[in-house]
């Protein structure tokens, strides 16, 4: 695949575009935090967005149509991101994936409504997207909702009568959903001993864990990333606190090990189950490591957002963004690298499945017992 940097937008530090073929007429947009602290998730989706990309293409197109692939950096900063929306929708996009970060997602969506684009996010978790969001918007994972009533069942299941923290870093992301895993554990009957936030890219954490030590808490459920998350586990580590730290899905990248190291053993967290093991996408998982890449995380559900586009794109025979949307929105079934996907009439997956997850010697594995 050839690329192509546009000077001027690289200028402007907010809309890197990647041209994925000169021959292509639909012009589509993966927006992603390409620079900040939480890159490495852009990473991902930037590769998975390539390869969706080039095997469309590869494929025929849609409507035998070609497509053409612009990269915008959105920083998981929402000023940034409506910048970028703007860009996006003056390219003439026909269909965003993205944003990663339910921050950035919100209020970009909002541009997209206003300028026809229809948007699919791989990880934008928080309810308000899909329960306050326009006719455009739609997401391949699942909800806040879901992951925080998981937790917060867990805990109280498993630390009953014990000693518990609820931790957020003050976005959107991590806000929301440490406030449904809270209620969630309080409705199982247990009480946090502390409730706490932080402020995201702090470097120190030694008086936090302090306190975390002084209460006496055993177990933590951090709402927010993994570049604070594994701060917080190695400084745990070096101050001696043992509490275990439960987290949500945006800890689902090896670069966690390289901050964390061992001590990212200690932290369990709520991702889909693994797709690189699923049969739906044992060919792209292939395709993807024959040119040297693991394919982990957020990669194959960005890979997914493209193919649920397609699908409905084909099916309609259309890049009308409202005909698209309709046909996911009805709930027709689209067989993707995630396995079968169908939408509510909100947008989102239905019935997702979530499963436990912990790091061991570098590598993201399922969890089948905390005992």
């Amino acid at each position: 695949m050839k690329t192509f940097v546009l000077r001027p937008c690289l200028s402007l530090a907010v809309l890197a575009l990647c041209t994925a073929s000169t021959l292509a007429d639909v012009r589509v947009t993966l927006v992603a935090p390409i620079t900040g602290p939480i890159a490495a998730g852009g990473d991902q989706a930037t590769r998975g967005a390539r390869k969706a990309v080039d095997d469309i293409n590869k494929s025929g197109g849609i409507n035998g149509e070609k497509l053409v692939l612009d990269i915008g950096d959105d920083a998981c900063d929402p000023k940034q991101a409506v910048n970028v929306a703007n860009q996006v929708a003056t390219r003439g996009s026909r269909f965003v994936s993205g944003h990663m970060c339910s921050g950035a997602s919100i209020p970009a969506s909002k541009v997209y409504e206003e300028e026809e684009i229809m948007m699919i996010s791989p990880s934008s978790t928080s309810p308000k997207l899909t329960d306050e969001g326009g006719w455009n918007v739609a997401r391949v994972c699942g909800r806040d909702d879901a992951q925080g009533d998981l937790g917060g069942r867990l805990l109280a299941r498993l630390y009953a009568g014990r000693k518990v923290a609820i931790i957020d870093d003050k976005s959107a992301y991590g806000k929301g959903i440490a406030a449904h895993a809270r209620a969630s554990m309080n409705a199982g009957g247990l009480k946090e001993v502390l409730n706490e936030s932080i402020t995201a890219g702090e470097k120190d954490f030694s008086a936090l864990i302090s306190k975390l030590k002084n209460a006496g808490v055993e177990a933590i459920y951090f709402g927010g990333y993994h570049t604070d998350a594994g701060q917080m586990l190695r400084q745990m580590e070096d101050q001696g606190l043992k509490a275990r730290v439960f987290a949500p899905d945006a800890m689902n990248t090896a670069e966690i090990w390289a901050i964390a190291g061992p001590a990212a053993s200690n932290l369990f967290f709520t991702f889909s189950p693994d797709p690189r093991d699923l049969p739906s996408a044992k060919a792209v998982v292939e395709g993807f490591r024959a040119e040297g890449h693991d394919p982990e995380a957020f990669t194959l559900l960005t890979y997914a957002t493209f193919q649920l586009y397609h699908a409905a794109a084909e099916a309609t025979g259309s890049t009308d963004a409202r005909k698209i949307s309709a046909w996911l929105r009805a709930g027709n079934p689209v067989s993707t690298v995630l396995g079968e996907i169908r939408l509510d009439a909100k947008g989102d997956v239905i019935d997702p499945t979530y499963v436990w997850h912990s790091f061991r010697d570098g590598r993201a594995v399922e969890v089948d017992s905390f005992e």
